[in-house]
């Protein structure tokens, strides 16, 4: 009897250790420590900071005792990486600062937490074409289309409400019919960047301002005068907030900053891309009355 004890005994004892819960250990918890977020924007400089309009940002991450990390751009995006460098895009066209927050992950889910400020600048995607056309991919220089028909005219535009036009209907200059001093301008048009344009407009010291603008240029008088139109000026392009089709229109535009000027001084700085070809353009713009002015260019 008491052998039959024994190995009943014998037998729970070897089942009860079979069916021992195992026991497992993460190791020791590391909170990570000595972390470090750069950023670098594309294309800054000191004259301009917010980088060069592709919204670009490299983000280099660093810690100790780290697996991983998980970043929150700022602009509603978030993405789990390693330590090391990545390239995050912020796409909303304009200039705007965004707060980058990393939690860098250690054993056990443990999470230290470091933010970041950045100022960014994005820029309109310009289209191929109109990049292409107007800098060649690098630098082209244009200058008024003299012997062009209507390369300088005025039409109805949005003051005229339903009876607006895409011509120039009331005044189209003749071929070579404007004085000399109002053809020699030189627009230096740059591709400053993969997705930015600058432009230089050289006026030889004058530009012909429409009377009715005078004040719009902080001149007491209109027509021929000295004004200095220096400097680089760097373009805000956009989608066409007028009302053209893409049948006459590329429905594109562009602001110029600063004087506003693309020749001659029509109370504006913004101007729409009607048509433009690797050595012409028609340019449509709107003055403060809300007359259309138009604008013909070639390559020089």
């Amino acid at each position: 009897m008491m052998k039959s004890f024994s190995l009943f005994a014998m037998a729970c004892l070897v089942l009860l250790s079979g069916c021992k819960k195992e026991e497992y250990s993460f190791g020791d918890l590391e909170t990570p420590s000595e972390l470090v977020l750069t950023t670098a924007i594309q294309g800054a400089t000191n004259a301009a900071p917010t980088g060069d309009g592709s919204g670009n940002v490299s983000i280099t991450l660093a810690a100790s005792d780290v697996i991983s990390f998980k970043v929150d751009f700022g602009d509603g995006q978030s993405k789990i990486v390693s330590p090391g460098t990545i390239v995050h895009k912020y796409g909303l066209p304009g200039t705007y600062e965004y707060t980058i927050t990393v939690n860098a992950i250690g054993t056990g889910g443990t999470t230290s937490t470091l933010s970041k400020k950045v100022k960014v600048l994005t820029l309109f995607d310009i289209p191929v074409d109109i990049m292409t056309n107007l800098t060649g991919g690098s630098s082209k220089i244009w200058v008024v289309d003299k012997d062009a028909p209507g390369h300088f005219g005025v039409g109805a535009g949005p003051s005229q409400g339903a009876n607006e036009n895409f011509w120039p209907n009331w005044y189209s200059a003749g071929p070579n019919s404007r004085t000399p001093a109002e053809y020699d301008d030189e627009l230096t048009f740059t591709k400053a960047g993969p997705n930015s344009i600058s432009m230089v407009l050289d006026n030889k010291g004058q530009t012909f301002i429409v009377p009715d603008y005078k004040a719009y240029y902080g001149l007491s008088v209109g027509e021929l005068q000295n004004f200095d139109a220096s400097g680089t000026k760097v373009l805000a392009f956009s989608d066409a907030t007028s009302n053209t089709t893409s049948a006459i229109s590329t429905r594109i535009q562009f602001m110029v900053p600063g004087h506003g000027l693309l020749s001659w001084g029509l109370g504006t700085k913004t101007y729409e891309i009607m048509e433009i070809t690797s050595s012409t353009m028609s340019i449509r713009s709107i003055g403060v009355d809300g007359n259309a002015w138009y604008q013909k260019f070639k390559v020089k």
